[in-house]
């Protein structure tokens, strides 16, 4: 194996260069898609984000969800942000008009099986009461596709507006809809130390 940090690889006489290692915060709008291309010309997430190295979307949030997304060219930090075996936490806000009664709180913290999977959130709670309707706050470790969506079916909690609020220790907090920034390096090596990487 090679390793590009160490040794000189070519390819018909031409030297490969190691591409820079970069991590963004992206809050994406409703509307996207989690893909790098898309073959009915629909619009993604790198549409959003110009920069020179390939970087690609940790994990997926569906079309009509928007929030924190996190992309990467680390492929190490990526597969352990997303495997479920690292239990990095994955916190949403999701918007409904009506009240979902203690009974529904209760067994929804109990677990809820999805696709062969019981999904058990470590928080579910009604986070505050707004104009708009009621604000839950949902934290589960599961990156199965449409998994918030799908827990929220079996109880018969309409969602009005999904959000991903944090992905282990990243917080979406002052980056408005739509904007990227890179982490900081702080923010990368909290994210090596919560999927148990180290970051020398």
């Amino acid at each position: 194996k090679a390793d590009p940090a160490k040794d000189r690889i070519e390819v018909n006489g031409q030297l490969l260069q190691a591409q820079k290692l970069r991590y963004i915060l992206l809050n994406k709008p409703s509307g996207y898609i989690t893909t790098v291309s898309d073959e009915r010309d629909r619009r993604t997430v790198m549409d959003l984000i110009d920069i020179r190295e390939r970087v690609y979307p940790v994990g997926r949030l569906d079309r009509e969800t928007d929030g924190l997304l996190l992309l990467t060219n680390d492929g190490e930090l990526a597969n352990r942000i997303t495997h479920p075996r690292y239990e990095i936490d994955k916190e949403y806000q999701i918007l409904t008009h009506l009240r979902p009664s203690g009974a529904v709180m209760g067994e929804m913290l109990k677990g809820v099986r999805i696709e062969d999977t019981l999904v058990v959130p470590s928080e579910f709670r009604i986070l505050r009461e707004t104009a708009e309707g009621i604000l839950l706050k949902l934290v589960i470790h599961s990156g199965l596709n449409h998994v918030v969506r799908k827990m929220m079916d079996q109880y018969n909690i309409e969602i009005v507006r999904l959000r991903r609020t944090r992905v282990g220790p990243i917080s979406l907090a002052g980056v408005s809809t739509g904007q990227w920034r890179d982490l900081k390096s702080g923010e990368v090596a909290g994210l090596y130390a919560a999927v148990g990487l180290d970051n020398a």
